[in-house]
């Protein structure tokens, strides 16, 4: 009788194809609400200022919360995450994020808006750090497909609605413009609840065996971790420091304002070009490390470019920054997952990373502004950071090495 029910029990079990086409499928959809509304502001933010008659200070902190709202997301969503299973807390934090988004075009006011744009990032700040775990434990074969692929599909949504959401404001009017993406996350609330049923929870995680490795092991306390999250954290902080400025920078080099902003789109849309080369290369057994190395070289390329180099090239030296950012970006959350022994590290991993790389990210935009301000120039801040991304490239050497989070060698 027992053998016969185990056997009912795993023929019940949903195939392996069946169960990466479901987790690439919620994967996807899930990738699709992780930065499209936070660009869409951006895209629209004088729309929005006019408005609700608020002032540029308030449109940054707008801004800000973000990166702030990620850093929180990450650090508390580990321990959540394991007891109440991973599915079920992206389930609720899908439900967060879409309720955010109706939140801030429904009431239209500066603390309708600041209050939907608080709960949305809180939930993509979960989100961003249990991606990477649920991709271990659910296609433990597949970790780089599928990260290369929820990365891509991120970036290239939030492209996207950065290009339509505009333009779609002036036909529709911004509340419609921003708040008709909260379709997605309808679609993907309901695919989420789809796999919990099919797949069950992640609340009870399989013991390791020790000799695969520590199961017990303090993140705060590992220098894989810390080298990981600084890894994360300077390119975060080019990321959203380039995003911010790039078009100015290059205004004050020469460039006309319609050129500048070309290379504002140049450094965004290499992005996909990146996350796919990378991908490919790691699904076809090339070294890590040399691809992280790569990476991070790009980076301080592209910043020379930008810094000393001539802006007949423009183009060379932001595509160079946008893919080093899209694949350090990219890399990272695969290493969560390649790194760790078991699901629950990959989530703490992950958690800590984040919060620690977002924190650093936030004092980019605010110190380069600061700078630039008091300085009158960009001349500071450029050089800073160069010096910051040929540190990145030393802690990319690092950080990609064969070792799992404990300091075994692979």
């Amino acid at each position: 009788m027992s053998t016969s029910s185990n056997l009912s029990a795993s023929s019940s079990l949903p195939s392996s194809r069946f169960t990466f086409w479901l987790v690439l499928c919620a994967m996807i959809l899930l990738a699709t609400n992780m930065r499209a509304p936070i660009v869409a502001l951006g895209s629209i933010a004088p729309v929005v200022k006019d408005a609700l008659d608020i002032s540029e200070f308030q449109i940054g902190w707008l801004g800000a919360v973000p990166m702030l709202s990620f850093a929180v997301g990450a650090l508390i969503s580990p321990t959540i995450g394991k007891r109440f299973g991973l599915e079920n807390t992206l389930i609720a934090m899908i439900g967060l994020l879409t309720v955010g988004m109706i939140i801030r075009t429904a009431i239209p006011t500066w603390c309708g808006f600041l209050i939907g744009t608080l709960l949305l990032t809180l939930a993509i700040g979960f989100a961003n750090t249990l991606a990477a775990p649920v991709i271990k434990q659910r296609t433990p074969q597949h970790i780089p497909l599928i990260t290369g692929l929820f990365s891509l599909t991120m970036t290239t949504a939030a492209g996207i609605v950065a290009g339509v959401v505009l333009p779609l404001s002036e036909q529709v009017g911004w509340q419609w413009a921003l708040g008709g993406w909260t379709i997605l996350g309808v679609f993907a609330f309901v695919i989420w609840l789809f796999l919990r049923v099919r797949l069950g929870s992640s609340n009870h995680q399989a013991v390791i065996p020790a000799a695969l490795g520590s199961s017990d092991i303090s993140m705060w306390r590992t220098t894989f971790a810390w080298q990981i999250a600084i890894f994360m954290g300077l390119q975060s902080l080019l990321f959203y420091t380039v995003a911010s400025f790039l078009p100015s920078i290059w205004v004050s080099k020469g460039l006309s304002a319609v050129s500048a902003g070309q290379m504002g789109s140049v450094f965004q849309f290499m992005a996909p070009v990146s996350i796919l080369s990378l991908t490919w290369l790691v699904n076809r057994g090339r070294p890590i490390q040399a691809l992280a190395v790569f990476a991070a070289v790009l980076n301080v390329v592209g910043i020379l470019g930008v810094s000393y180099l001539s802006t007949d090239l423009a183009w060379l030296w932001s595509g160079m920054m946008g893919m080093g950012c899209s694949a350090i970006f990219t890399l990272s959350m695969m290493l969560f997952s390649m790194r760790t022994y078991t699901t629950n590290q990959a989530s703490e991993l992950s958690g800590m990373a984040q919060a620690v790389g977002y924190v650093i990210a936030f004092f980019g935009p605010l110190g380069t502004g600061w700078l630039h301000e008091m300085t009158g120039s960009w001349s500071m801040p450029l050089f800073i950071m160069l010096i910051l991304m040929i540190v990145n490239v030393v802690i990319a050497w690092l950080v990609s090495r064969p070792v799992m989070v404990d300091g075994k060698y692979i």
